[in-house]
C-alpha cells in the first residue's frame, strides 16, 4: 500500500507517464474512509484507474493545477469534507481562527467557494479537458440556490465552476460509470445518462418524464417560485420515486439532473470500506503537526450512511439521502482489529455511527423496493405506523465490538435519536448504552422546547425528550453511574420568537441546565430551513413563518440560552424588555438576571430587610 501521487516524481516511481484523473481536493490529503476524495479516488483505483492528488493547491496561481500535468481522462474537483464557505465562516459571518482539515489547523490555504475557484483554474490551464466536480459542496448547490454569505440566489455551481458534470450525493456508483464512459471514448457533453449526475444541454428535448422547475429568472424574482422550486426538488430526493429535474437559464441552456442512484447494498459498503486506505494523513504534513480533524476520526467506525431523521436544518436528505445503508458485521469488526494494531490505538473506539448512530436498517420495509413517503417524515411528528424500531442489529455489533481482543471501550459520540430509542418497545439498547457506551456525558439534540419551533425543526415534541431524558437519568441512577445529557440546542431557528426564545431560558433556568454548546441557526445550501429563512415560508406547506434576522436580536436569542453567563446579561436584559418579561430580571428563583447598577443595589437592600 502507498499513498497515491501527489508530485511527478511520486509517479515516475510508480512507472506512470500520465494520470488518468487528477484529483483536487480543498482538504488537506488524508487517505481514510472517512474523507470522500480517499473514498473516490480508491474506488478508481480499484477499477485500474490512474489517480493523481493536488491537495490545496495554490489558488492565486495556475501553475499550482499542472504540477501533474494533464491528465488522460479529466480533473476531478472537490472542495473538502466540508462546504468551503461554512470552513471558513462562523454563522456570523466572521472568519474562522482554526481549519481542522489542513495541516496544522492553518487557515487560508482554500479559496473561498472552492469549487468555483478550482473548477475555473482548470479551465483556464486546460481548456478541454472534462472537469467533474463533487463532494458536499457541490451536491448541495446542484441547482440555483440561496447563498446566506452573499445573501442572493446563486445559479447552479455547475455553471459557475464551468464544469461539465456534477456526481452528487455518495458517488461511488456515478464516477465509477463517469470514468468508464470517458475512457470507452464517449465525448464529455454527451454523458447524460447516469444517475447521480447534473449536467448542461441546450435542448431538453428527449428527456424522460422530466420535471421543469421554475426557471433561474423566476426563482431570482419570486421568493415563493424559489420555496416551490426547493420542495420539489426535495421530493425527488428518492432513487425510487425521484426524477428528471430541469432548470432553465435565460434563453438556450438548461440544468438537468437525473434521479440519484440506487442505495448501496451491504456488499458494496464492506467493499468500499475494504479498499486499502493508507488510514494517515500524507507524511508531509508530518511537520506541521499532522491533520487535526483526522485525530477524531481515525479511531471511529463508519457503520451507515443516509438518515431518516428529517431534520429540517440538516441537508443530508439532499446528500446522503432518507434510506439508510449499512457495513456487515464482519466489516467493521475487520476494522476495529486493524485499529488494535496501529501503535497510538489505547484501546478506545471513538465512535460507533454515522449520521444517527442507531439507524442500523431502513425505517420500514418498502423503501428499499417503493422508497421513502414524498409526503411524510418516518418519526415526526409521531412516529410512523410502520416505522421498524429495532436496536437489536445494532446492540449485537457493539457487544461483538466490545469482545474484539485489545478494545477496552466503545463510545458512541455521532448522537442518536431519542425519539427512535423511545418507538423501541424493548428497552435492552438503552440499558447497554448507559451501562457501557457513554463517556460521562451523552450528546442529545432536544434543539428547542417550543413545540411550534420544534415542528419546524423536523424534531419531536418536547415531552418526547423529557421522556428520554427521565428514563435516561433513572437507568443511570440505578447503575450507581454520574452520566449526564448534554443538551444541543439552537437559537434563531426560523419560527423562533424572542418569546420563544425567553420559554427556552426558563425551562432551563427551571431545569438547572447551563449548555456549553449553543449553535445560532446557520442557513446552509438546500435544507428546508435554510428555504423558510429565505423565503419566510414553510416550502411543505406555503405558510408564512417568522424569521429573525436581525443580527443584533440573533444574538439576543443565543444569549437567552446562556443567560448565566456574565457576559450575556446586557443582552439578555434587551432580550426580556423586548419581549415584555421584565417580570424575569430580579431576585426569584424564576428570575434569569438580577437588576443592574444601583436601583439593583436598593432593590437587594429592600429584600434583606424585608426578610428581617
Amino acid at each position: 500500500m502507498a499513498f497515491l501521487p501527489v508530485s511527478i516524481e511520486d509517479m515516475k516511481e510508480r512507472g506512470w507517464d500520465r494520470c488518468d484523473f487528477v484529483f483536487v481536493i480543498g482538504d488537506a490529503y488524508v487517505d481514510h474512509s472517512s474523507y470522500g476524495p480517499a473514498i473516490i479516488s480508491r474506488v478508481l483505483e480499484s477499477r485500474g484507474y490512474r489517480v493523481g492528488i493536488i491537495a490545496q493547491p495554490d489558488f492565486k496561481t495556475e501553475e499550482s493545477i499542472k504540477i501533474l500535468g494533464e491528465p488522460r481522462l479529466g480533473f476531478l474537483v472537490c472542495a473538502g469534507n466540508m462546504d468551503s464557505m461554512v470552513n471558513h465562516y462562523t454563522v456570523a459571518k466572521k472568519k474562522r481562527n482554526r481549519d481542522f482539515y489542513s495541516p496544522g489547523g492553518k487557515t487560508g490555504l482554500r479559496p473561498d467557494r472552492a469549487t468555483i475557484c478550482y473548477g475555473n483554474m482548470i479551465r483556464r490551464a486546460f481548456p478541454k479537458i472534462p472537469v467533474i466536480i463533487g463532494g458536499i459542496e457541490a451536491s448541495l448547490r446542484r441547482m440555483g440556490h440561496y447563498d446566506y454569505w452573499s445573501d442572493k440566489i446563486r445559479r447552479s455551481i455547475l455553471i459557475e465552476s464551468a464544469a461539465d458534470i456534477i456526481s452528487y450525493g455518495m458517488g461511488e456508483r456515478s464516477i465509477a460509470e463517469i470514468a468508464d464512459a470517458l475512457d470507452s471514448g464517449i465525448d464529455v457533453k454527451d454523458i447524460t445518462f447516469i444517475r447521480g449526475t447534473v449536467y448542461k444541454t441546450k435542448s431538453p428535448e428527449g428527456l424522460d418524464n422530466p420535471v421543469f422547475l421554475p426557471s433561474f429568472e423566476e426563482i431570482l424574482g419570486d421568493k415563493r417560485k424559489y420555496a416551490e422550486s426547493f420542495y420539489t426538488q426535495y421530493c425527488n430526493t428518492d432513487p425510487f420515486t425521484g426524477r428528471v429535474l430541469v432548470e432553465k437559464y435565460g434563453a438556450k441552456e438548461y440544468v438537468v439532473q437525473n434521479p440519484p442512484q440506487p442505495p448501496l447494498s451491504v456488499k458494496e459498503m464492506d467493499e468500499v470500506y475494504a479498499l486499502p486506505y493508507m488510514r494517515a494523513a500524507h507524511p508531509m504534513y508530518d511537520k506541521d503537526g499532522g491533520v487535526p480533524g483526522f485525530y477524531e476520526m481515525k479511531f471511529s467506525l463508519t457503520s451507515n450512511r443516509g438518515c431518516f431523521g428529517g431534520c429540517n436544518f440538516c441537508a443530508l436528505t439532499f446528500h446522503q439521502g432518507r434510506i439508510v445503508q449499512v457495513r456487515s458485521h464482519e466489516s467493521l469488526l475487520e476494522e476495529a482489529a486493524v485499529f488494535t494494531k496501529d501503535k497510538d490505538f489505547k484501546g478506545y473506539i471513538n465512535d460507533v455511527g454515522g449520521p444517527t448512530a442507531d439507524f442500523r436498517h431502513p425505517s420500514c420495509e418498502k423503501q428499499m423496493t417503493k422508497g421513502t413517503c414524498k409526503n411524510r417524515q418516518c418519526l415526526t411528528p409521531k412516529p410512523c405506523p410502520n416505522l421498524k424500531a429495532d436496536h437489536s442489529d445494532y446492540i449485537e455489533l457493539l457487544r461483538k465490538l466490545r469482545r474484539v481482543p485489545g478494545v477496552k471501550k466503545v463510545f458512541i459520540r455521532s448522537g442518536i435519536r431519542f425519539d427512535y430509542v423511545l418507538a423501541d418497545k424493548d428497552s435492552t439498547f438503552l440499558n447497554e448504552l448507559v451501562k457501557n457506551h457513554v463517556s460521562g456525558q451523552l450528546r442529545v439534540a432536544p434543539e428547542h422546547i417550543c413545540n411550534s419551533v420544534l415542528e419546524l425543526m423536523g424534531k419531536p415534541e418536547n415531552a418526547v425528550y423529557e421522556r428520554f431524558i427521565a428514563k435516561y437519568d433513572g437507568l443511570n441512577k440505578k447503575l450507581g453511574l454520574k452520566q449526564f445529557a448534554v443538551p444541543y440546542l439552537m437559537s434563531s431557528h426560523p419560527g423562533s420568537t424572542m418569546q420563544d426564545a425567553v420559554k427556552l431560558a426558563e425551562y432551563l433556568n427551571k431545569h438547572k441546565l447551563s449548555p456549553e454548546q449553543v449553535q445560532d441557526f446557520y442557513p446552509t445550501p438546500s435544507t428546508m430551513s435554510t428555504c423558510m429563512y429565505y423565503t419566510g415560508i414553510n416550502p411543505a406547506t406555503g405558510k408564512e413563518v417568522f424569521v429573525e434576522r436581525d443580527p443584533k436580536r440573533k444574538e439576543m436569542q443565543r444569549a437567552l440560552i446562556q443567560f448565566r453567563d456574565p457576559k450575556n446579561r446586557a443582552l439578555v436584559e434587551q432580550a426580556l424588555k423586548i419581549a415584555g418579561r421584565e417580570d424575569l430580571i430580579g431576585y426569584g428563583p424564576e428570575c434569569l438576571i438580577r437588576p443592574a447598577g444601583k436601583s439593583g443595589d436598593v432593590q437587594r437592600q429592600r429584600n434583606k430587610k424585608h426578610k428581617k
